[in-house]
């Protein structure tokens, strides 16, 4: 009974710190390029050893990508989609024969946006992203932001 409470408590442990682990920090920032135009940076910082993966990946990888989201602003419109700044990697998964993308360390995704008018607004969204290791994954996050243009 003992050793039963004891796996069970151990059980619990690991599955709250693999919870409470927070091994990727976003920082949100705003350049501007001109009157009309402003580049949104959204930088994440991955501890030794993790990785988030790339927006696009190929048809068999099994990875959760990054997806940024835009909360509707009719002030503002996004060009293109976000360009991703940093050292793309391809992380081989020979076991199923599978290869996705991913980013250790740091990525920048820079996203260009255009005013309608000249006013001081915000742009918000979110971001969407899976951190792993090579023995583990965290369940996807969800982190919001709010830039003031």
């Amino acid at each position: 009974m003992i050793s039963r409470i004891f796996i069970i408590c151990s059980l619990a442990t690991i599955c709250n710190m693999a919870q409470a682990q927070n091994p990727v920090q976003w920082k949100y920032s705003v350049v501007k390029v001109d009157n009309a135009t402003y580049e949104l940076h959204l930088t994440a910082t991955m501890q030794e050893g993790w990785h988030i993966y790339a927006q696009q990946q190929p048809k068999e990888a099994i990875a959760v990508p990054t997806q940024i989201a835009y909360r509707a602003n009719p002030l503002v419109t996004p060009v293109g989609t976000a360009r991703e700044i940093g050292q793309k990697e391809t992380q081989t998964v020979e076991a199923l024969d599978i290869k996705q993308y991913q980013y250790a360390h740091t990525v920048d995704f820079v996203q260009k946006i255009t005013l309608k008018a000249t006013v001081k607004t915000s742009f918000s969204g979110t971001v969407t992203f899976q951190a792993c290791t090579d023995k583990q994954c965290l369940p996807p996050k969800v982190e919001s932001f709010d830039l003031t243009l």
